[in-house]
């Protein structure tokens, strides 16, 4: 394929692909290329990484677009056809072909097919080091005679071969490369040049190697197949002439057309690195067979992935919400910053601008708040891609997921989602990314979400502590377990239902030697992923969070509610105004203005102590800023020994609390009045079968937002006459026994919670890694159906047996577990 019309232009720079097999270090080579100047966006229409970077060298600017890491450039799978599709479309100047020079006869089988496809090519003999410390001692020029192109010895992550590449890079632009190896397809040869020689002669050939065309079609590719028959006017007959080659082959040697191909690349592999490779040191374990002597034996690995599953859990989510302690703040001095630029809040009701735009940016910080997990969880996954540990974690846990529709790489969004409880959704479904084969991403990114999340556990906590407190422990683990038997049925359902056209890919999977991870390498990974999440996540949620709002604020209060409202906080202005009688305060707090003021820097200062937590040195900086804002009323807020002070400080604190009760009064009626409300109220007919009172719908509706919401939605509506010195638990367990609710109620409320769909967040992220609105939509229809028929199976089917909570729950556990283990076995037959 003549490139020529590829050459530099003062308009155009250079244009580089960077291939490779996974694990063979390419983007340690694509950052040495590039250093800083890159950036990560998606290919159109995909969720595959783009990555791009540049350089200059002689004066001209390069282009660097590292491709997906594929073992072939077959069809099989997404990353397999986008990186095709770059390497045959977009026609670059160059391609660096980056290869493991520690497994050189594996990466070689991907150079013979980028030769096949006459790119112009550069081969970066990597990880040279590591070939060294393996006593592999390669030939670099008997092998770059074999193959024709230029072979560059690099170690990536030392940095060295970088110019020699761009040396090279610069030589074969506009030359084509494949003319000097050739692979004999033995039995498939005489065939393959006759189509060659048809396919020659077509239009297709100006823009595709023919012999590439002829190989892909006795090997069966479908995307080739339809680009003949979309563009070839005498499509049959090539598509007929590739049929016989390979009915013809396939019926005398007993063997797939496509197995004998990959398998003449491999031989010719093979027979290279025997020509140009020397191995010192035959018979000598390396460091990588010794380490997997002991993680893949097939006793000890169970306890390896376990620790390793048990470290990522504890320091991502764990120690990643503890850092949330320390970055929350952050974010809300953020607020507060953003608060004092808005008008300023009123005695009951806060201006329209200041709801909305406080309301957007608390949702907004609600994702941003996730930052220190990912930052941790992005760290500890590049550790362990770079490490070479991912691969074996796929290997390992592949035979048991396949036969769910699963992936081995499957294995870590389930984990980061909540296998164990306390584990967040938004983080295990991001990790879909690496999952190769698209129907088993698509099944474990809508099936994710079915784990513990923490935000789940207070709800989960409330109603067992009201309805099942002689049974704790046992329920808990019901919920902390069942989640994953039903999230493998629904995995089954789905990959043999909706997910079965989707693209798979064979299971292929090549353990890497083990390696140091770079920091560089490691540190721009998680920059580049968090601030993706940053950036789409934070566009998305603004434009939802404002649906929700308007969801949750309209239609207003009556006027005639709203009186009333306002005359009980007039009284304890009036109140207020007694208590603080003739002090030196009075005259200027009489003014109506003036004490609004008063009274939001108090809910203020009031607010920032509270988030110093028991920080001397925190409490001392907010004295110090607050004085300074406001030198004369800083008095009223620490009145210290002073009467007047103190006596216009005790007002203020029984003003205040009036004044929060009143507005959390207001918002509890504008829930039941607003639009969510009145849907509460709505499906209460329909929801009667599950067990769910309208008070329970609005909880579950709101929870969508915000797991942690069901539980602050419950405290506001169950708080109604009760004494405020009981907790929730207490005062939701009395208004149950008067209503009737029992635990039956109680467990169906708890699995429809634990199915529920995602919250907005994950949510969100599902719309983002699909890029689908339709898959989003199905991510809250479906787990919404399938908790509400449990549901209704528990209350409903329960009630009819006569059955308790608990029993209930002992009968649901069985038959999930014994479905799960049928469906199993059923797969493996």
């Amino acid at each position: 394929m003549g490139l020529a019309n590829s050459l530099n232009t003062p308009s155009r720079p250079l244009l580089v692909g960077l291939a490779g097999q996974q694990n063979a270090g390419k983007s340690t080579c694509f950052n040495m290329l590039t250093g800083a100047s890159q950036h990560v966006a998606n290919y159109p229409g995909v969720t595959v990484d783009k990555k791009t970077g540049s350089y200059r060298h002689q004066g001209s600017r390069v282009t660097v677009v590292d491709l997906p890491g594929t073992y072939s450039l077959s069809s099989f799978s997404l990353e397999e056809r986008v990186a095709r599709d770059f390497l045959l479309l977009e026609k670059p100047d160059a391609v660096v072909n980056v290869v493991d020079a520690s497994a050189l006869q594996r990466s070689l089988s991907f150079t013979v097919q980028l030769l096949e496809m006459e790119m112009p090519l550069v081969v970066a003999l990597n990880m040279m080091d590591v070939a060294g410390r393996q006593g592999v001692d390669i030939d670099v020029s008997a092998l770059n005679k074999r193959l024709g192109v230029e072979v560059i010895p690099t170690v990536g992550r030392k940095r060295q071969g970088k110019e020699e590449i761009k040396q090279a890079v610069a030589q074969v632009v506009g030359r084509t490369a494949g003319q000097g190896l050739r692979i004999d397809y033995g039995h498939l040869e005489a065939g393959i040049v006759v189509l060659a020689a048809q396919l020659a002669q077509s239009p297709l050939a100006k823009r595709y190697p023919a012999r590439w065309l002829t190989v892909r079609l006795v090997e069966g590719d479908a995307q080739v197949e339809e680009l003949i028959s979309a563009q070839e006017d005498d499509a049959g007959g090539a598509l007929a002439c590739a049929q016989t080659i390979r009915a013809d082959f396939e019926r005398s040697q007993g063997l797939s057309a496509a197995d004998y191909l990959v398998g003449c690349r491999s031989r010719l592999a093979a027979a290279i690195v025997a020509d140009c490779v020397r191995v010192a040191q035959q018979g000598k374990r390396t460091l990588t067979e010794r380490i997997d002597r002991v993680v893949l034996n097939r006793f000890a690995a169970p306890f390896f992935l376990v620790a390793t599953v048990f470290i990522i859990y504890q320091l991502s989510i764990v120690q990643g919400y503890e850092l949330t302690q320390y970055w929350w703040p952050i974010l809300a001095r953020g607020r507060a910053f953003i608060a004092a630029l808005l008008p300023d809040a009123g005695l009951l009701v806060d201006p329209p601008l200041r709801s909305m735009a406080l309301w957007m940016v608390d949702s907004a910080n609600g994702l941003l708040n996730y930052i220190p997990v990912f930052l941790i969880l992005f760290s500890l996954v590049a550790i362990l891609e770079d490490s070479g540990y991912m691969a074996r974690i796929a290997f390992l846990l592949d035979k048991i997921f396949h036969a769910f529709g699963l992936h081995g790489q499957s294995t870590l969004p389930f984990i980061l989602g909540g296998v164990f409880a306390g584990g967040c959704a938004v983080p295990g479904v991001m990790a879909t990314k690496g999952i190769p084969d698209e129907r088993s991403r698509m099944a474990t990114i809508l099936t994710v979400p079915y784990m513990n999340c923490l935000a789940k556990i207070p709800f989960y906590t409330l109603l067992v502590n009201v309805f099942f407190v002689e049974h704790k422990s046992w329920v808990m683990f019901f919920l902390s377990t069942i989640t994953i038997f039903i999230a493998l049925l629904v995995a089954r359902l789905l990959t043999a239902t909706l997910l079965r056209s989707r693209e798979t890919a064979p299971f292929v999977m090549a353990m890497p030697t083990y390696h140091a991870p770079t920091f560089f390498g490691v540190g721009q990974r998680v920059l580049e992923r968090t601030w993706q999440y940053i950036k789409k996540v934070g566009t998305i949620v603004v434009a939802v969070s404002v649906c929700v709002f308007t969801l949750l604020q309209f239609p207003r209060l009556s006027d005639e509610r709203m009186v009333a409202y306002n005359g009980q906080m007039a009284a304890a202005v009036t109140a207020f105004s007694s208590k603080i009688g003739t002090t030196r305060f009075a005259e200027q707090l009489h003014d109506p203005l003036h004490l609004l003021k008063v009274v939001n820097l108090y809910a203020d200062y009031k607010t920032a102590r509270f988030s110093a937590g028991n920080s001397a040195a925190a409490v001392r900086a907010i004295d110090a800023n607050f004085a300074s804002a406001n030198p004369d009323l800083f008095i009223l807020l620490k009145p210290g020994k002073e009467s007047d002070a103190r006596q216009v400080n005790s007002a203020l604190r029984a003003l205040e609390s009036k004044r929060k009760s009143l507005r959390r009064a207001i918002k509890e009626a504008q829930i039941g009045n607003s639009v969510l409300g009145m849907v509460g109220r709505a499906l209460e007919p329909v929801t009667r079968w599950a067990g769910f009172n309208w008070k329970i719908n609005i909880a579950i509706l709101s929870s969508f937002v915000a797991r942690e919401s069901s539980v602050a939605t419950i405290g506001v509506l169950y708080q109604q006459g009760a004494d405020e010195n009981r907790n929730l638990e207490q005062r939701m367990g009395s208004e149950t026994e008067n209503s009737g609710f029992t635990p039956l109620h109680a467990l169906a409320v708890m699995v429809f919670f634990a199915l529920y769909p995602p919250c907005l967040a994950t949510t969100i992220m599902i719309k983002v890694q699909t890029g689908s609105s339709k898959w989003m939509l199905f991510s809250m229809l479906f787990p919404t159906a399938l908790g509400f028929l449990v549901a209704i199976g528990i209350f409903t089917g329960g009630s009819a047996l006569g059955l308790t909570g608990i029993q209930m729950m002992a009968l649901l556990y069985g038959l999930v577990v014994c479905l799960t283990i049928a469906t199993y076995f059923t797969k493996k037959a």
